[in-house]
């Protein structure tokens, strides 16, 4: 641990450009840091938008970054929807991560699949290789993972590119109006909740269109196209039109209704998956049923 004194001259400056100039380290591996813990202003955890005063004590964790790894493990209920020598794609149970990473200790889609004997042979840190696109821990359905260095790089400026077909159903509160629609609003990180994602001025741009399948008692449930792939998009662009997710407490679902539904998480699944396949080049589609306990909801309300 570094113990430094900061000077005149950053007094007034936020605590994560005062460590990042102070220290030579990188801003964004100086908010890791603050994350984990590893900067402390006169003995307190801080946050990266704390302001420091000239003469406060900044300790900063220098010592190398731990890595994650991936540690084969089956995972229960994930499912193989296609496999050659270029590509898998598999259908994600909720709870289940992308890629190891530090802070998360649960199932990962790479974990299993080095378990079931899966080689991935791509260039990329090793916790993520093969990693072309990502789904919330809290969300189900399709994901493609390359296997070979050229599927890596044709999928990875596929999806940049926006040559690829992402739906899904989401289950929302209430009756959207429109039926049908497109949201189009930048997002970045919540200013006040760093774990949040939010609508903000001078985000990422984002763009969701989204059409009525059925409309039932007090929910709706929505087929949704991701034209961009932002973090948590389609969870922070339906709370924004007040209509949040079903099971979605972090993007304001109502924990009564969830509960009364069965649910203990968002009512959102991957259930399309189209791309020109990097090998042949042909356009090939993947489709996922609902899970039981998605399924479970739908019927709970279809008999309200």
């Amino acid at each position: 641990m570094s113990v430094l004194l900061v000077p005149d001259g950053l007094a007034g400056e936020r605590v994560d450009a005062a460590a990042s100039r102070m220290t030579g380290v990188s801003r964004s591996r100086v908010a890791e840091l603050i994350a984990s813990g590893g900067v402390l202003l006169n003995g307190r955890p801080v946050t990266k938008s704390d302001r420091v005063t000239a003469g406060d004590m900044l300790e900063v964790d220098l010592s190398e970054p731990r890595v994650a790894e991936v540690v084969p493990s089956v995972v229960q209920g994930m499912r193989i929807v296609h496999d050659d020598a270029d590509i898998v794609v598999v259908d994600k149970p909720a709870g289940v991560a992308a890629h190891p990473s530090l802070g998360w200790d649960g199932p990962d889609v790479l974990a299993h699949l080095a378990a079931s004997g899966f080689r991935i042979s791509t260039s990329g840190a090793a916790e993520r290789r093969g990693i072309v696109q990502r789904l919330d821990v809290g969300t189900s359905g399709l994901m493609v993972v390359a296997k070979s260095e050229p599927a890596y790089t044709a999928l990875k400026r596929a999806f940049r590119n926006r040559d690829v077909e992402k739906v899904y159903h989401a289950l929302v509160q209430g009756h959207p109006d429109p039926f049908s629609g497109t949201i189009d609003a930048p997002i970045g990180r919540d200013p006040g909740h760093d774990w949040r994602m939010a609508i903000v001025d001078g985000g990422r741009h984002s763009v969701t269109h989204y059409d009525t399948i059925e409309a039932l008692r007090s929910a709706t449930l929505l087929d949704v196209h991701l034209e961009t792939g932002r973090t948590h998009q389609i969870r922070v662009h339906l709370q924004a039109i007040k209509h949040p997710i079903v099971g979605d407490p972090l993007y304001g679902g109502n924990p009564v209704l969830a509960a009364e539904l069965g649910l203990v998480r968002q009512w959102l699944h991957a259930v399309r998956l189209g791309f020109f396949h990097p090998h042949t080049g042909n356009w090939v589609t993947f489709e996922s049923p609902y899970p039981d306990d998605l399924q479970h909801a739908l019927d709970v309300l279809r008999a309200r």
